[in-house]
């Protein structure tokens, strides 16, 4: 006797959408978690152990250590508008809060978490550092030969990430994972979606019954 209770040959268990919504939001929020974490780091280190307006090379000319404050948005732009940027900051943060339970995609997740990240990492500085809440001063201090702005790790998540949002919307790969098209009917799942291989049941095969 069989039970009737089993789901059929080839269908998908009905908790496969939950597990990969928790593992998306693992991956994002790891992400995220390493790039903050990194991001303090570096600037406590720079707090600690370099002067203000202090210059270090690492690389020769190509690469210095040059601590600044600054005021502006990311890359020194816009000096001035601290409180703007910590509401864009804001704002940014729960956007991609509201959009984490979408994602599908492990690429997405790794660039949400990114941009999340390097985005929490300013907004810290912000709330925290001198001259005082919501108008802190964002710790820069990383300067590249060539480079018109001294930026620092939290900026190099959210540009990185960015670049890769870029990408995957070049790619016209949406948030569930799947390449889409002009035709639906050809839509293929990306390569990183870990619901997209699933296996063909044999009646559905082509020339299946034929």
């Amino acid at each position: 006797m069989t039970d009737d209770r089993a789901p059929a040959h080839g269908s998908r268990p009905r908790s496969a959408a939950p597990r990969s919504t928790w593992l998306m939001l693992g991956i994002v929020l790891g992400t995220a978690a390493l790039a903050w974490v990194a991001d303090l780091l570096s600037k406590e280190w720079v707090l600690a152990s370099m002067a203000e307006g202090e210059q270090r090379q690492v690389l020769g000319e190509v690469l210095q250590w040059h601590f600044v404050r600054n005021p502006g948005a990311a890359f020194s732009f816009a000096a001035g508008s601290t409180w703007i940027f910590t509401i864009l900051a804001a704002a940014v943060v729960i956007f991609i809060a509201t959009q984490v339970r979408r994602i599908r995609s492990i690429l997405w997740a790794v660039a949400f978490g990114g941009v999340l990240g390097g985005t929490l990492g300013n907004l810290t500085d912000r709330l925290t550092r001198e001259p005082g809440f919501f108008v802190g001063h964002v710790i820069d201090f990383i300067q590249v030969w060539g480079f018109p702005a001294i930026f620092n790790i939290a900026d190099v998540f959210i540009v990185g990430s960015m670049i890769g949002v870029v990408l995957l919307v070049l790619l016209n790969i949406g948030l569930d994972g799947r390449r889409h098209t002009d035709d639906p009917a050809h839509a293929r799942p990306a390569a990183d979606d870990p619901d997209a291989t699933q296996p063909l049941d044999p009646e559905d095969r082509p020339g299946a019954g034929a």
